[in-house]
C-alpha cells in the first residue's frame, strides 16, 4: 500500500461496484455513493476496466458478496443488533448511507490509519458527509489488537454485533484469521460474512493459470494471496469456534442466487466463497 491511501486491491472493489452501478444498472447490489466516492484516478479508469471482459466474474462477485452481507445485516438488526462492524472498510459506503441509523445503528469502520484518513478526505470531496452514527476505529495492527482499537471507538464487547469483513481474508495469514473469528465468537450473537479462495489446486487446469496470474499481480503490488481454504476445513473451523449456523456459498449458488441473465457467459465451478456464520 502506498502511504495514506487505501490498498489497489481496496480501489480495484471499489472501482467494480461502481462499474456494477454504471454497466449494469446496480441489478445485483445498488450503491448509490459508489461512483462520488471514487479518487480521480480510478474513476477516470472506470470505462478502461469495463471494457475487459477478464473483469466481469469480478465484478458480479464483488456486487454479489455486499449483497449477501447487507441482506444478513439486515436479517440481524431485526433481531435486535445495534453494533455493525466494517473490518478492513476500505471504500466500502455502507456507513454513509446507514438506513438504520433511526434505529440506533452504529457503524465502526476499522481500518489501518492511513487508509482511513484518506478515505476521509474521500468524504469530504464527494461533499458527503460522516453521519453521527458512523464511528472510525483505526487500528495499527502491528501494535495493538482488534478488541483494543474498537473498544476504544466505544464498540460494546458484550452486546450483539455484525460483522462484514469482505476483501480481507486472503490477504491474512491463517493464524490472523484464525485469531480474527475467535474474537467475533466471544461477542455475544455475533454474526460473520467474509469470503475467501480456495486452494489453487482446486481449481480445473484450464482455469488454474488465469488465477494464479491475478494473484501474482496482487503480490507484485504488495499484497499476496495468504490464505486459502477448502470449504469442508473451514467449515471445520468455524465450528470449532462455537458458530452454530453456517452458510458457504460457492460461485455457483452465488450465481443462480444472484446473477440472473448477467450469469451468461460466466464460468463457474471452483473460486471465491461467501460465507455468514452466526453465534
Amino acid at each position: 500500500m502506498r502511504d495514506g491511501q487505501p490498498s489497489q486491491t481496496a480501489r480495484g472493489a471499489a472501482a467494480y461496484r461502481a462499474i456494477h452501478q454504471e454497466l449494469e444498472g446496480g441489478a445485483i447490489f445498488k450503491d448509490p455513493l459508489a461512483l462520488s466516492i471514487l479518487d480521480e484516478e480510478t474513476a477516470a479508469a472506470l470505462d478502461e476496466i469495463a471494457a475487459k471482459e477478464s473483469t466481469k466474474p469480478w465484478r458480479l462477485f464483488v456486487a454479489a458478496r455486499s449483497r449477501f452481507s447487507e441482506d444478513t445485516m439486515g436479517d440481524c438488526i431485526a433481531c435486535g443488533c445495534r453494533q455493525v462492524v466494517v473490518l478492513g472498510a476500505g471504500l466500502d459506503t455502507f456507513s454513509l448511507r446507514n438506513p438504520y441509523a433511526h434505529l440506533g445503528v452504529r457503524t465502526f469502520e476499522v481500518d489501518y490509519p492511513s487508509t482511513q484518513m484518506w478515505k476521509r478526505a474521500r468524504i469530504r470531496a464527494a461533499g458527503l458527509a460522516e453521519p453521527p452514527s458512523l464511528v472510525f476505529a483505526p487500528v495499527d495492527f502491528e501494535r495493538e489488537s482488534l478488541a483494543e482499537g474498537l473498544t476504544r471507538a466505544g464498540f460494546i464487547l458484550d452486546e450483539p454485533a455484525f460483522f462484514q469483513w469482505l476483501g480481507v481474508v486472503p490477504y491474512l495469514t491463517r493464524e490472523a484469521v484464525s485469531s480474527t473469528l475467535t474474537f467475533i465468537s466471544k461477542v455475544p450473537q455475533a454474526a460473520v460474512v467474509f469470503d475467501y479462495p480456495e486452494p489453487f489446486q482446486n481449481y480445473p487446469v484450464e482455469r488454474r493459470a488465469g488465477v494464479m496470474a491475478t494473484a501474482a499481480r496482487a503480490a507484485s503490488r504488495g499484497e499476496p494471496w495468504l490464505s486459502f481454504f477448502d470449504p469442508i476445513d473451514l467449515l471445520q473451523m468455524l465450528q470449532g469456534k462455537g458458530f452454530n449456523l453456517i452458510e458457504d456459498l460457492g460461485l455457483r449458488e452465488i450465481a443462480e442466487r444472484y446473477y440472473g441473465v448477467l450469469m451468461r457467459d460466466v464460468v463457474l465451478g471452483p473460486g471465491p466463497h461467501i460465507v455468514r456464520s452466526h453465534r
